[in-house]
């Protein structure tokens, strides 16, 4: 008779269809041990499940489920991907603050009445800085560079129509 002793709480669902069986004849002192088609023989070669059968007048089998060690490679990936988190959460941070100014400094300059076309020059100088901003976070990989022409280009038409609604720059009609 085999017996087992494991604690079923700290099994993975898939482990607990483990079945032993004793030999049929009793005269041999081995026991032998056959496992479900749930459970495959991977669990034991990765570590994630250890048995041990301790030979006396019934074999005894002992399965303890141990957590797998983080690989040295796996602890390395996360300290890294972390390092990139925190880098691109203020890169990304940067040009929301950026296009924030650009944006308000346009609605300003489209509410006020008695606008100058000098005074878009240094509107037009923050934006160049924006995207200057803009193309190195696509350049390291922070954006998609679809994302960011598509902020580049929110960019240029708010200008635009700015420029428009003072009259200092007039479109070309379609022909």
């Amino acid at each position: 008779m085999a017996s087992v002793s494991c604690s079923w709480l700290t099994l993975p669902s898939k482990m607990r269809n483990l079945s032993l069986t004793s030999s049929a004849s009793s005269s041999s002192n081995s026991a032998s041990l056959s496992f479900s088609r749930n459970l495959s023989h991977n669990v034991f070669s990765q570590g994630g499940l250890s048995l041990s059968t301790v030979q006396r007048r019934s074999a005894v089998v002992v399965c303890e489920a141990k957590p797998k060690k983080k690989v040295d490679s796996a602890v390395k990936r996360a300290r890294q991907a972390e390092k990139r988190r925190i880098y691109n959460k203020a890169r990304k941070s940067e040009i929301r603050t950026r296009t924030k100014k650009v944006l308000e400094a346009l609605e300003l300059l489209k509410k006020k009445p008695d606008a100058q076309f000098e005074e878009i020059l240094s509107i037009e100088k923050m934006i160049g800085e924006t995207y200057s901003v803009i193309d190195k976070a696509v350049k390291v990989g922070t954006l998609h560079r679809n994302t960011g022409a598509h902020r580049k280009s929110r960019l240029a038409r708010r200008k635009k129509a700015v420029e428009i609604h003072h009259g200092w720059y007039s479109p070309v009609p379609a022909a």
